[in-house]
């Protein structure tokens, strides 16, 4: 292998490199993504069906860390 500049590799060549080093450091790493049993879609879905909004008035994250800091002064 020729030297070469890591500013003259494609993304792809680089992404190849990568793979290659980090194959030789750790062969025991597998780098295949098990196949999700789920579709983007469901797994979105899943995400809107799980998140938590606050109930309104509750004080704002900002608000939470502003009073945090005046504690500890």
């Amino acid at each position: 292998m020729t030297a070469q500049k890591v500013a003259d590799m494609t993304v792809e060549d680089l992404r190849v490199l990568i793979v290659k080093t980090v194959g030789e450091q750790f062969p025991q790493l597998r780098f295949q993504r098990p196949p999700s049993k789920r579709s983007v879609a469901e797994i979105l879905e899943s995400i809107e069906r799980h998140r938590w909004t606050p109930p309104p008035g509750s004080p704002t994250m900002t608000e939470l860390l502003r009073e945090d800091r005046d504690h500890r002064q």
